[in-house]
């Protein structure tokens, strides 16, 4: 049998080693797969900017989620670069076809005097709470520390605000700004899960505080308990990274498409109907706006009432559960958000279709001339926004989904 000493020989012959400078050059020079196989108390106390974090005892089950380009140019490192040698050899045997091993590994680099980062860690409760995200390549403990500063604006503590919320300050979205002038009432709790029968006359940003902040002591929730007004939209609107809409009425629609223009702001849209619900994601210069597809909000009369329309109780779970998970896609900018692109669901043959949109170069507020300049604050009426807007969609067109 051979000894370690000799198995090691036979490893380096046949893996490619750069010295710290070399690796250096070649990060400046090319697009490179870069991963540090050292344990978690060793990449927590500094790594190399741009690693990925792939310990050598998860090497094979983790390599191909978190540098997945077998054909790249990959360069691996550990502390003094034994560890790193091995882990290449093994790369090598799973179809890796360019495989470096940094020589003196991290010791010698800041030996060098080249860069490197210490990054933010978290707690052990929060390690445990958020695990399920850092295993996921695209979330992992940078993503988790993004969603933790983020700040997410919800138009509503109702049937599309109350799932939304629940699962963004589970996620551990830091800052949950809720806007709602409502009290409790027991026609809410068939569908309004932030709520209780105990909490009834109780103002509903109150009740939302009080429930998000013990699913999550990391979730900071800041209530507005006032109506949505151009006085105040500003003022509101300004500190968040995008909003998520769940108003009832077309007024506060259209004030918050505005202000999000003004603002720069992506706002996630749902709206729900008896057994329909709807999505979508309006951004800024990337997308059309709610006036590219309704410039001007119909007359009150044509307006059904809250009262009056109904709402199966799961629905707005289904719809405000996809906003939650588009809000949580845009802040940690990963994979492709409904942009252009209007869901629509039916529970009642439990079927999506999609829709696409298009800018309206002619829009009032984002268009190439605008007329809105100012905001407007419509005449105030409750209304189920979802019926009006499926009938009167001319910008659309269906596409399969």
């Amino acid at each position: 049998m051979p000894t370690y000493r000799e198995l090691f020989s036979e490893l380096k012959k046949r893996v490619r080693e750069a010295t710290p400078q070399q690796v250096a050059d070649l990060l400046r020079s090319q697009d490179v797969q870069l991963a540090d196989v050292r344990e978690k108390n060793e990449w927590d106390a500094g790594h190399l900017p741009g690693a990925v974090h792939l310990p050598k005892s998860y090497l094979e089950q983790w390599a191909e989620d978190r540098i997945p380009d077998k054909g790249k140019t990959t360069v691996l490192y550990c502390a003094g670069g034994v560890r790193s040698v091995m882990a290449a050899d093994t790369l090598r045997t799973l179809g890796y076809t360019d495989v470096i091993s940094m020589s003196g590994g991290f010791n010698r680099w800041k030996d060098a005097g080249l860069e490197w980062v210490t990054p933010e860690s978290l707690s052990p409760e929060q390690a445990q709470r958020y695990s399920r995200h850092l295993l996921i390549p695209e979330v992992g403990e940078s993503g988790q520390h993004r969603l933790l500063k983020s700040k997410v604006l919800l138009i509503g503590a109702g049937g599309l605000g109350s799932p939304a919320a629940y699962y963004l300050a589970a996620a551990g979205v830091g800052t949950l700004g809720i806007v709602d002038s409502d009290v409790v009432d027991l026609t809410n709790l068939q569908r309004q899960i932030l709520h209780s029968s105990e909490r009834i006359g109780e103002p509903k940003v109150e009740s939302a505080k009080r429930t998000l902040e013990a699913l999550n002591p990391d979730v900071t929730v800041v209530g507005y308990q006032e109506r949505l007004t151009s006085a105040n939209i500003d003022r509101i609107i300004a500190d968040y990274d995008l909003v998520i809409d769940g108003a009832d009425n077309f007024p506060t629609r259209y004030l918050l498409n505005d202000a999000a223009i003004k603002w720069n702001k992506p706002v996630v849209h749902g709206s729900i109907y008896r057994f329909e619900g709807q999505l979508t994601v309006f951004k800024p210069q990337d997308g059309p706006c709610y006036r590219c597809l309704f410039p001007t909000p119909p007359p009150p009369e044509l307006a059904p009432s809250c009262a009056e329309a109904g709402v199966l109780g799961v629905l707005p779970g289904v719809v405000g559960t996809l906003q939650a998970n588009e809000a949580i896609k845009l802040l940690l900018g990963i994979g492709d958000p409904l942009i252009g692109r209007y869901l629509l669901f039916d529970a009642l043959d439990a079927s999506f279709r999609e829709v696409r949109l298009r800018k309206d170069p002619e829009c009032p507020v984002c268009g190439e001339r605008r007329t809105i300049t100012e905001y407007i604050d419509y005449e105030g009426f409750c209304a189920s926004p979802s019926e009006w807007q499926a009938e009167h969609a001319p910008r659309a067109t269906t596409a399969a989904g």
